[in-house]
């Protein structure tokens, strides 16, 4: 646990996991731009993060992908990241003000939607009767059968290789939304559908206007500011 520890205990290992929990696979130097440090600097980081199981890579010709190891391992850092405290560093520009207001807002963590988006769609489901938390989070019948309706089928229980549904505790609401299968064929449908759009190259996303409509008509959720 120490050894595993260790390789967070560092703002440039920490900001290559931040980073990647968008799901996306970077290149080392995608990676050393966002962090801020040398290529050179960057690989040896990522080459630790590799041996110890938190990151893998790909090549492809003269360049390194690195991606998190799991979608279980981005909740953790999600957690993790909740659990430390919300401290951010100042704005120094418009820009960066308006990029930390879109990541708080609507975002990926790795293959599922993090935000106050998502926190505003697990409470609706719970008020729907959808989600049940008494002995963990479940999927109750009435929340299989809307999955299904929106033509989300989740797979068997033999062929499962990791929960259907789980909390992940969002780390600027400080309140869980939705991981698991459940919560990965979730996003991925309302990436589909139009519901929800990528902004530029971070893990930011907006809600379109279809979203909205489906929010409001599917969850009653209308107060997307």
């Amino acid at each position: 646990m120490a050894a595993w520890a260790a390789l967070l205990a560092d703002r440039t290992r920490a900001a290559f996991c931040l980073a990647l929990l968008d799901g996306r696979a970077w290149t080392v130097g995608e990676l050393a731009r966002h962090a801020g440090v040398a290529v050179s600097t960057a690989s040896e980081h990522a080459g630790r993060l590799v041996a110890g199981e938190l990151a893998v890579q790909e090549r492809q010709g003269r360049h390194r992908y690195l991606r998190l190891a799991d979608a279980q391992l981005a909740s953790l850092i999600e957690a993790i990241a909740a659990a430390a405290g919300h401290r951010p560093q100042p704005v120094r520009s418009l820009s960066a003000a308006h990029r930390r207001r879109a990541l708080a807002h609507a975002r990926t963590c790795y293959d599922h939607l993090a935000g106050a988006v998502a926190v505003a769609v697990a409470d609706a489901m719970t008020v729907k009767g959808m989600l049940a938390w008494e002995h963990g989070l479940t999927l109750t019948s009435r929340g299989v059968a809307w999955l299904t309706e929106l033509g989300i089928a989740l797979p068997e229980e033999g062929a499962r290789r990791r929960p259907v549904l789980r909390s992940c505790l969002d780390w600027t609401e400080r309140r869980p939304h939705l991981a698991g299968t459940a919560g990965a064929a979730l996003c991925d449908h309302a990436f589909g559908a139009g519901w929800i759009t990528r902004i530029g190259t971070s893990r930011a996303v907006k809600v379109t206007t279809a979203g909205r409509q489906a929010l409001a008509e599917h969850l009653d959720i209308t107060d997307l500011a």
